[in-house]
């Protein structure tokens, strides 16, 4: 009778915690999604633990393990198809600031970058470009705590604008 009562209790609450996550936004939502599947996960694991039963788990990830190393060098065989499906499954889109990103990892820079970069306006003179590339150069170097890829995009900066 009394599990009748817990259960009825439990019922009773996922009820009212339902009504009230109706007016919360989706990152709440998602947030408290994950707490109760993350505390379910750890009930489970206690549970199996207190009454003995973990070793089927134990065995099953084993055999997951064992499984995904043979499974491996097939899956590396097949990559370069796979990311060609999913291209052609996504269509081959990619979001402006990744293709900044791709373009601008490969050391193209387009002219406007390159003013940005800087700091400059469109039309700079060769002195400012000069002047402004030193100053920076002065405070991002490598030997005085800037990083590579900074030093390196200023001068790719400097050269793309002199070039022109």
């Amino acid at each position: 009778m009394i599990q009748i009562y817990l259960l009825l209790l439990l019922v009773i609450m996922i009820f009212f915690g339902m009504h009230s996550l109706k007016k919360k936004s989706s990152s709440v939502i998602s947030h408290y999604k994950n707490l109760v599947l993350f505390t379910l996960a750890g009930l489970l694991l206690l549970y199996l633990t207190a009454t003995g039963r973990l070793n089927w788990l134990f065995a099953l990830i084993s055999v997951a393990i064992a499984f995904m190393f043979r499974l491996l060098p097939a899956l590396l065989h097949f990559a370069p198809q796979v990311h060609r499906l999913w291209q052609n499954f996504t269509g081959g889109k990619q979001n402006a600031s990744q293709a900044q990103y791709e373009a601008s990892a490969k050391g193209k820079m387009s002219v406007d970058e390159a003013y940005e970069v800087l700091g400059l306006k469109l039309g700079a003179s060769e002195v400012e470009i000069i002047s402004a590339h030193r100053a920076l150069i002065q405070k991002l170097h490598p030997d005085r705590g800037g990083s590579d890829y900074l030093a390196a995009k200023i001068n790719l900066a400097k050269k793309i604008l002199l070039s022109k």
